[in-house]
């Protein structure tokens, strides 16, 4: 392997690790002498430190991690005072995702489909902008047609509905859930 390549792979590694990456680990992962992995990170730190950049990757906990620079702290802790909206429950994921897949679609073939009522999880996805109202169904009653929104699509990193993984088996809501975000 090329080293300016394993400095990439160290690069990306230490980016997708929530925790601290310990040099054994990348050097197992890489192919690579322990030393060889140190002086790839050495050289990535001074980098960052040279170019002045907004995130550094600093020694904690035993391994490696990325972390804002402290010069950046101020601008980071107005970020940390913009309201985050929490994530999604189980229950609003698997309703989501029933609705993704067969838009569009009633609450009552929601809840068909789900086998338990599905009003919480709907006031939830139309709150954040994720699904929307789309028409009536032609029938008895006339109930109200949901779709998903190019909020959904922006949510869940999706050029279109197209995009979706393909749903083998309907009869797990869970694995819905699972498929739709694993995407």
């Amino acid at each position: 392997m090329h080293l300016s390549f394993a400095t990439a792979v160290i690069e990306a590694l230490i980016f997708a690790s929530s925790e601290p990456l310990k040099v054994k680990e990348i050097a197992g992962i890489l192919g690579l002498a322990e030393e060889t992995v140190r002086e790839l990170i050495r050289e990535l730190q001074q980098e960052y430190q040279e170019k002045r950049r907004g995130i550094q990757i600093l020694e904690v906990a035993g391994g490696y991690q990325f972390l804002t620079n402290p010069d950046c702290a101020p601008y980071v802790e107005k970020l940390k005072k913009v309201p985050r909206q929490p994530t999604l429950s189980q229950a609003a994921l698997e309703t989501l995702a029933i609705i993704a897949y067969k838009q569009p679609i009633t609450r009552a073939e929601i809840e068909t489909l789900r086998g338990v009522r599905v009003d919480s999880s709907i006031t939830t996805l139309l709150e954040r902008g994720l699904i929307q109202e789309a028409g009536r169904k032609d029938g008895p009653g006339r109930p109200i047609l949901y779709v998903t929104t190019n909020d959904f699509l922006k949510y869940f990193g999706l050029k279109s509905l197209d995009d979706l993984p393909l749903v083998d088996d309907w009869s797990n809501n869970q694995q819905l859930a699972i498929n739709l975000t694993a995407d």
